[in-house]
C-alpha cells in the first residue's frame, strides 16, 4: 500500500473524517455510526478542528524511504496518552508513549509492545516499562489493548481457520492503528518494530508473517510460534528476530506443544532459513539472578540480518531480569531491533 493510501485510511481509522458516520449530513458522524471524537481527549471533533487534518490528505507523502518532511504535523504532548479508534465496529484502544525529545519534523522509530493474555497494556507496562529508555533513545512507544475472547483480552495471532477460536482482525486493527498514529506523529515507517509477552510474543511472531511489510524486526518474549503460524508465514523481507525463552515455563513450554505450537528451536530454525542464514551460531553463556543463560548468535543473513537465541536454563514465564553485559531486557530489546530496518542493517 502506498503511503499516500496509507494517510488517508489513517485519518479514517483516526475517526476525523467529518460526516462519515449514519447520517454523512452530522457533525457528529463518525465511523461506524459513532460519535466522532478527538481520540486523545474525548472531545466532540468540529469543523475547524477536523480541516487541518482533512489538507494532509492532499499534502506531499512520504516517500518510500519513510522520510516525510514536506508533511507539516502539529506538535504534540510528550508522555504518555491513550488513544482510540473504531476497527470492525468496536472502539479500540492503545497507549502511546511520546520521547520528550520527539521532533514533529523528523521520522521517528515506533517499538509496539503487546501485553499477554488476560492481561492488558496497564500490565505490561508494569512489568516491561521502556518509557525511560524511549526518552534516552529517541522512539515512540505504543502499547496496544487486545481484542476480547471467551471473556479474556487477548491477541489473536492467527489467520481464520476452523480452529481458530478468536474471530478478532487483530492484524488488520494493528494496521489501522499505525496509519493512525502515522497522521498524529512523524513516524518512520522503516523502522517499525514490535515485541510482546506470552501470548503478545506469539503475536509479535504473526505481524513478522502477516504483516511484513511494516515490520523491520521483533522481538518475542516467552513466547512461541503456533504451528498453523508456520503454514501461511510468508514474510516479504528478511526478518530479524530475537527470542527470549526459559526451559522451566509451563505456560509456553521451550519444546513447544506438538500439534499446537512449536518449539524455540523449531522457531530460531524457521527464521534463520527464511534469512538465508547458513553458518554456525557464535554461542556464548551468560549468569543473571543465579540463571545461566545460554545465547547464540546467527549471523550472515540476507540484508545483513541476524536471529538471536536467548536460552534462559530453568528460567519460567516471566518478562526476565536479565543482565546482558548492563544491559536490561529492555536495553537488550531496542538494541537487537533498531540495528535494522525494513530493508535490513542499517548504515552505521
Amino acid at each position: 500500500m502506498q503511503a499516500k493510501q496509507r494517510l488517508i485510511i489513517g485519518l479514517m481509522a483516526f475517526g476525523l473524517i467529518h460526516g462519515c458516520g449514519e447520517d454523512a449530513g452530522s457533525s457528529s458522524g463518525g465511523l461506524d455510526g459513532a460519535p466522532m471524537t478527538d481520540a486523545g481527549s474525548g472531545t466532540a471533533m468540529t469543523d475547524t478542528m477536523a480541516a487541518p487534518m482533512i489538507d494532509m490528505m492532499t499534502a506531499p507523502m512520504p516517500d518510500a524511504s519513510g522520510a516525510d518532511s514536506e508533511v507539516v504535523r502539529p506538535d504534540v504532548e510528550r508522555g504518555m496518552s491513550t488513544q482510540q479508534l473504531m476497527h470492525d465496529g468496536v472502539m479500540r484502544d492503545y497507549k502511546v508513549y511520546v520521547p520528550e525529545g520527539y521532533a514533529p519534523g523528523t521520522p521517528t522509530p515506533t517499538l509496539m509492545n503487546f501485553h499477554g493474555g488476560d492481561m492488558n497494556a496497564d500490565g505490561q507496562i508494569a512489568i516491561a516499562d521502556m518509557r525511560a529508555l524511549a526518552d534516552e533513545e529517541g522512539f515512540i512507544l505504543i502499547y496496544p489493548e487486545g481484542s476480547i475472547t471467551e471473556g479474556e483480552q487477548t491477541w489473536n495471532m492467527l489467520l481464520p481457520s476452523p480452529t481458530n477460536k478468536s474471530d478478532a482482525d487483530d492484524f488488520g486493527f494493528t494496521a489501522a492503528m499505525l496509519d493512525a498514529e502515522s497522521v498524529r506523529l512523524n513516524i518512520d515507517t522503516d523502522r517499525v518494530y514490535a515485541t510482546g509477552y506470552s501470548n503478545g510474543a506469539g503475536f509479535a511472531y504473526g505481524l513478522a508473517c502477516q504483516l511484513s511489510d511494516r515490520i523491520a524486526a521483533i522481538a518475542p518474549v516467552a513466547g512461541l510460534m503456533w504451528t498453523d503460524m508456520i503454514t501461511n508465514c510468508m514474510p516479504a523481507h528478511p526478518t530479524p528476530v530475537a527470542i527470549f525463552n526459559g526451559t522451566q515455563d509451563f505456560e509456553r513450554p521451550y519444546d513447544g506443544y506438538p500439534g499446537f505450537m512449536i518449539s524455540v528451536e523449531e522457531a530460531v530454525n524457521h527464521w534463520t532459513s527464511h534469512n538465508g542464514i547458513t553458518d554456525a551460531p557464535v554461542m556464548d553463556t551468560l549468569m543473571t539472578q543465579g540463571l545461566t543463560i545460554e545465547r547464540n548468535t546467527y549471523s550472515g543473513g540476507q540484508a545483513g540480518t541476524s536471529v538471536v537465541r536467548y536460552k534462559f536454563i530453568n528460567g519460567g514465564h516471566v518478562w526476565f531480569d536479565l543482565d546482558n553485559d548492563g544491559a536490561d531486557l529492555n536495553r537488550t530489546i531496542w538494541d537487537f531491533v533498531s540495528q535494522y530496518d525494513l530493508n535490513g542493517l542499517r548504515a552505521e
